[in-house]
């Protein structure tokens, strides 16, 4: 069976997602020189660190907004691996993680629930997930999810587009702000509570990214750049001294450029 990464990344008029993908998989090929990498996105990119780079298979269903994570469920059907892991473009990877695909491959679909600060520990931060518990949802981060061609993954995306296509209907049934706007953690986590949090998620400490949003940081502001030290070397990348062991979710999206300039990454 085929195995590997896709990253979904569409530019927008504030960000350059694909810059952000491309450092991520220039990243990945540093510790796992052999990884498959497919880059999903309709805007283009030269970066050989990718091995196929396709298109949306339905296009961009928001062509104007630049909220576009309607667009994701469309993962599954792009993905050419029958085991894929999906990665959200603003990470960076410290070491290998293949080895992951040996653990999940036990599930048709294994969605991310655990996150740590940037000092390995796992959080328990509820700042960023009144939504959930409102609901009752299960705990779900949607930036690192497994899924292998199953008719449970089908149905796992099948219900995350239902979500977003749908959300006003959803809102009306949910206990939420009526002004809330769906995100991808919460359709996914919506997915997993309708097909079974036994089916979408795994109980693998390893499982899990560095979030470098503030509240999980105690940090003063989002922009963890301006308060911690950081020190990014060929071979290591430490906050603070704290060695990164863990994908790093950096939030902060220029870091991809930082990353980049600091290990002489031009390709």
């Amino acid at each position: 069976m085929s195995r590997g990464f896709v990253i979904l990344a569409q530019n927008t008029a504030n960000t350059n997602y694909v810059r952000c993908a491309e450092t991520l998989a220039l990243s990945m090929k540093k510790v796992m020189p052999n990884c498959d990498i497919t880059l999903i996105s309709n805007d283009e990119s030269m970066c050989s660190a990718f091995d196929n780079v396709v298109e949306l298979p339905l296009g961009d269903l928001a062509p104007t907004s630049d909220w576009k994570l309607i667009n994701d469920y469309q993962v599954y059907q792009a993905s050419p691996y029958d085991e894929t892991i999906k990665l959200e473009a603003d990470m960076f990877i410290p070491r290998s993680i293949e080895h992951w695909f040996d653990v999940l491959q036990v599930q048709d679909v294994a969605v991310c629930n655990k996150i740590r600060n940037f000092k390995g520990e796992i959080s328990n931060s509820r700042a960023y997930r009144r939504f959930i518990d409102d609901n009752n949802l299960p705990d779900c981060y949607n930036a690192i999810t497994y899924f292998k061609k199953s008719s449970i993954a089908e149905q796992f995306f099948a219900i995350v587009k239902d979500v977003f296509v749908n959300w006003d209907e959803y809102k009306a049934i949910l206990k939420c702000n009526p002004d809330e706007v769906v995100t991808t953690d919460w359709a996914y986590a919506l997915a997993c509570h309708i097909v079974g949090v036994e089916k979408t998620t795994i109980n693998f400490n390893e499982f899990s990214m560095t979030h470098m949003k503030q509240f999980i940081n105690d940090m003063p502001t989002e922009n963890w750049t301006d308060t911690l030290v950081y020190e990014i070397y060929q071979d290591s990348l430490r906050i603070n001294t704290n060695p990164q062991l863990y994908p790093l979710h950096y939030h902060v999206k220029n870091f991809s450029d930082t990353i980049r300039g600091a290990l002489k990454w031009n390709k």
